[in-house]
């Protein structure tokens, strides 16, 4: 990609009425994702009187005020979004189950500030990868994280999280199954626009045959209502976030903190996929180490004040290549919009009263998405399953993952830890990884299997 092949690297030379347009597509591109996240860890927490702990306004200011800050730590050189993060989910819905020591006797959205501490030290750990990083080389890093150890743990988060899509998806089967196959017609036959926001299609179609049957009468099969516009009513149309601080326990910091794992190799894919798309070497020049302190910090500011994490968005990346605008002034108008929609409560409760049966209809694409990266991290660098020592990593990774639902709680003099087992498997694939003998893969020697895994140094140029 190049000025010849039409690619714009200053939209200032467009005027300000196009670049705000081009904003406004971003925004739209990781809106649907951005906010779902809050709703979905509302419905593991949320109670019987339809309480919302994670505030989507929190979550969109956490999202324009983050994109902003990394930014700033990238030199704002890379045009990229950060939205909400999916990958915390399994550990959201595990702390949700927390029924052990301090969260015995606690009610379930009291829980919500707990993860949200494991979320600020999940960030954390992104500085110390990037000091890493910084004084020994990215190649030693990456070691220690062969695909055969990132693949299967990837492939548990999707997983992990398909009972609660599901039961969501239960609440009413018609309704989800508008969202799910609206999200694939779009993705698979969409043109343009279309083709990019999938999600909020899914969103907003299903949404709108929702308010249709609720406006006549149409119940959901337990006899519900199917959209409750009770909080909707009761809002302002402009108020402030309402911040939460964030709480400490070390249950939830182990149940979070480990995720921060697959996280972080996520950011080094999508650094990849946006220095291939831009034909710029971001890795290189602001540095790995830049763009991972600005995803780290932006996530830990945003657990901080209530908000779920922060992750580079790779709908933002299509956008850039669709519209083949790459400059990173459009990302930092989108970052504006999504703060000043976050002062309009009642836009947000609109969102927030979104049935359960939408949701779990999204989340069939969502999670299974996660699982098949998973796969395709696995397929793409070409793990050999013939030798044992692999097929052992990948299925006690596996098991230990999916196998171990409640976790494992043990105690430390009076203090209850629970380990959840995605953490379990984490620690288990990079123990057995490093004390295996015979590995078979060697990161910077296969150039190729390195781009393929999003972990290429050189970006992937167009063909001329």
């Amino acid at each position: 990609m190049n000025e010849k092949n039409g690619v714009i690297r200053d939209a200032r030379t467009l005027g300000v009425p196009k670049m705000l347009l081009l904003g406004l597509q971003h925004m739209f591109a990781m809106f649907g994702a951005t906010i779902l996240v809050p709703m979905l860890v509302n419905s593991y927490f949320g109670d019987e009187v339809n309480s919302q702990p994670m505030s989507i306004q929190v979550t969109l200011i956490c999202a324009g005020l983050g994109t902003l800050f990394f930014h700033l730590c990238s030199k704002l050189k890379v045009p990229a979004f950060l939205g909400s993060s999916f990958a915390f989910l399994g550990g959201f819905a595990t702390v949700a189950s927390l029924d052990t020591g301090i969260f015995a006797d606690m009610s379930k959205p009291e829980k919500v500030p707990y993860a949200c501490g494991g979320i600020v030290v999940a960030g954390l750990l992104y500085l110390i990868l990037a000091l890493v990083i910084k004084l020994v080389g990215v190649k030693k890093v990456m070691r220690f994280l062969p695909p055969v150890v990132t693949g299967p743990i990837i492939i548990c988060i999707g997983l992990s999280l398909a009972p609660s899509a599901v039961a969501n998806a239960s609440t009413n089967w018609l309704i989800a199954l508008i969202a799910l196959v609206t999200i694939i017609v779009f993705n698979i036959w969409g043109k343009g626009m279309f083709k990019i926001i999938p999600i909020l299609l899914g969103v907003v179609i299903s949404y709108a045959v929702a308010f249709v049957m609720n406006q006549i009468g149409i119940t959901n099969p337990d006899g519900s209502a199917i959209i409750d516009f009770t909080r909707v009513a009761a809002s302002n149309w402009v108020g402030l976030q309402p911040f939460r601080l964030c709480k400490f326990d070390l249950t939830a910091v182990l149940v979070m903190a480990p995720i921060a794992l697959a996280t972080m190799m996520e950011h080094i894919g999508d650094m990849s996929a946006i220095s291939a798309t831009v034909g710029e070497n971001f890795i290189e020049d602001p540095g790995l180490h830049r763009t991972l302190i600005g995803d780290g910090l932006a996530t830990t500011f945003s657990a901080l004040f209530g908000g779920p994490a922060n992750t580079t968005y790779g709908e933002n990346t299509g956008v850039l290549e669709l519209s083949r605008v790459h400059d990173p002034r459009v990302i930092r108008i989108a970052a504006c919009f999504a703060v000043i929609l976050s002062f309009f409560p009642k836009f947000a409760e609109v969102i927030g009263s979104m049935p359960a049966s939408i949701i779990g209809g999204v989340s069939f694409m969502l999670y299974g998405m996660i699982s098949a990266i998973g796969v395709r991290n696995v397929i793409e660098n070409h793990v050999d399953f013939t030798k044992s020592r692999n097929l052992i990593i990948a299925a006690v990774i596996l098991v230990s993952g999916l196998g171990f639902s409640d976790g494992l709680t043990f105690h430390v003099g009076d203090t209850a830890i629970t380990l959840t087992g995605l953490a379990i498997a984490a620690i288990a694939g990079i123990l057995l990884n490093a004390i295996l003998p015979g590995k078979d893969y060697h990161f910077g020697e296969d150039p190729h299997a390195d781009a393929n895994r999003g972990l290429d140094m050189n970006p992937i140029q167009d063909e001329e």
